[in-house]
């Protein structure tokens, strides 16, 4: 509805053509938004938006604000991967055993 538009009527021409652009114009709006949630809504579409969305919380979390890398977080991140490793091949040495 438009400012001059209220919902019991006021504000609306009394001209029938008038009225049929008005509903014609919002029966548009209305398809284009329910084809804009169907498409949200398609598996695909919600993984590829998780993907970029990762995607974009991965840049971030290595980056700062310029784009430049925070070799600090870079350092911690491997090392943590280095733990984890190491963890992993001594407990599967202990479990030969």
């Amino acid at each position: 509805m438009g400012a001059d538009q209220r919902a019991d009527g006021a504000g609306f021409p009394d001209d029938p053509v008038a009225l049929e652009r008005i509903v014609d114009a919002r029966r548009r709006r209305l398809a284009e938004t329910v084809d804009e949630l169907a498409v949200r809504a398609r598996p695909k579409e919600i993984a590829r938006r998780a993907t970029a969305d990762a995607r974009q919380r991965a840049v971030a979390l290595v980056t700062d604000e310029q784009g430049e890398l925070r070799y600090e977080r870079i350092a911690a991140a491997a090392a943590v991967a280095v733990l984890f490793v190491a963890l992993m091949v001594v407990r599967r040495r202990s479990g030969r055993r």
